[in-house]
């Protein structure tokens, strides 16, 4: 057990000065530093981090809990800590490109990724490449390819740069229950377990990377994130870009994923999820449809004999009303009722940030059910809707 540590850094304290004779001049610039406090704060990372133990730490995408990547030992820690399933592998995030080069057979980047990495590195993509036997095979699941991410969050690249190795770093919550976008979800989740948390604030982005695998032909998602399939798809060479699930399956490669995120049910709340989705994206009746339909199945999950005092609801709100985010009332059949905004409907990505603190809002209520709703999966609702679909233990189309 640790008597786990909160250190608080501040993103606006890092800045970075570009690299020369470089290709790459700023995925290869040196970070630095402004304030005393921020540098002890990294420092003291670094130690617990060279000692092989599991840290929590902020990305922009969601906190990761982040261990030496070429330490087999300390890999060990994190799925200690979150209590991972062992064939789940884990991403490993790199400061620079030379760095990447590092861990790859032959120093070798994949021509593929030149155009992607130049135009979306740093930030929220993860990349599948061929896996040099410096990489434990506790990070890869015994794979011939690893994930790598290069994260964008001033912070994360600091620390990595700081340690000098790279780090394996899977969402920084107890395996299955909804990722961290605060310091305080890490905090609730793993206290006593790790030694440390830097505190970064909110994440920006608020669900994890996407994972493009460039090595597939044609080239594909295997997990939603926040770098958008729309967004993807212009990049040289990935006109023909598929997502998992959606243009294709593969059953051997879900049975052995070579990433996390395709195999196990996650993000789910200590709370029963119902997600109640949208056959057509313009349907001007859903929200009564929506509010008869949590209603009819209040009364059939009561009607069973499960007992339910207070139900929570996840919502969009409709452009422009930004004003309520939080309302609590009591239904017809005597049940509190707390209801959250996770997001203006049109905008994916503010629900993107929204949604898995909702949820974890929702569970420290102490709610027995929670209704969400789904919308459209344009831009970052494809991630979000693939996070509420993995959430929720019954999915509605109305």
């Amino acid at each position: 057990m640790f008597d786990t540590q909160v250190y608080k850094v501040s993103a606006n304290n890092f800045s970075l000065k570009n690299a020369t004779a470089t290709e790459f001049p700023e995925q290869n610039a040196t970070s630095i530093i402004a304030t005393k406090e921020d540098k002890t704060a990294i420092e003291k990372a670094v130690e617990w981090l060279t000692k092989n133990e599991a840290i929590g730490i902020p990305t922009e995408t969601v906190y990761g809990l982040a261990a030496n990547a070429l330490n087999a030992d300390a890999v060990s820690k994190i799925f200690a800590a979150k209590n991972r399933p062992q064939d789940n592998p884990l991403i490993v995030h790199v400061s620079s490109i030379e760095m990447l080069k590092s861990i790859l057979p032959d120093n070798h980047v994949p021509e593929v990724y030149l155009p992607v990495i130049r135009q979306h590195w740093p930030g929220p993509l993860t990349i599948i490449l061929p896996a040099s036997p410096i990489i434990p095979t506790s990070v890869t699941c015994g794979h011939p390819t690893v994930a790598v991410r290069f994260p964008s969050h001033p912070v994360a690249r600091a620390l990595i740069e700081a340690c000098g190795f790279p780090l394996a770093a899977p969402s920084a919550n107890s395996s299955g229950k909804p990722s961290p976008t605060l310091a305080s979800h890490v905090f609730h989740d793993l206290q006593g377990r790790i030694p440390l948390i830097l505190d970064g604030g909110a994440c920006d982005v608020g669900v994890e990377s996407t994972v493009l695998d460039g090595l597939r032909n044609p080239p594909a998602i295997l997990r939603p994130g926040g770098l958008t399939y729309e967004a993807l798809k212009l990049v040289d060479g990935m006109n023909k870009l598929q997502v998992y699930r959606k243009h294709f399956v593969d059953k051997e490669l879900e049975a052995a994923p070579t990433t996390p995120g395709m195999k196990y049910r996650h993000y789910s709340p200590e709370a029963m999820v119902i997600l109640i989705d949208r056959k057509e994206e313009t349907d001007s009746t859903f929200d009564q449809k929506f509010n008869q339909t949590w209603k009819e199945q209040l009364e059939a999950i009561q009607e069973s004999g499960v007992g339910v005092s207070k139900i929570g609801m996840l919502r969009t709100t409709q452009n422009g009303d930004t004003a309520v985010w939080e309302t609590t009332s009591v239904t017809d059949k005597n049940v509190e009722c707390v209801s959250l905004q996770m997001g203006r409907h049109g905008h994916p990505e503010e629900v993107a940030r929204g949604m898995f603190k909702g949820l974890r809002d929702l569970d420290g209520r102490a709610v027995d059910l929670i209704f969400v709703e789904g919308i459209s999966e344009d831009r970052e609702g494809m991630a979000v809707m693939n996070r509420l679909r993995k959430a929720a233990s019954k999915i509605i189309e109305v």
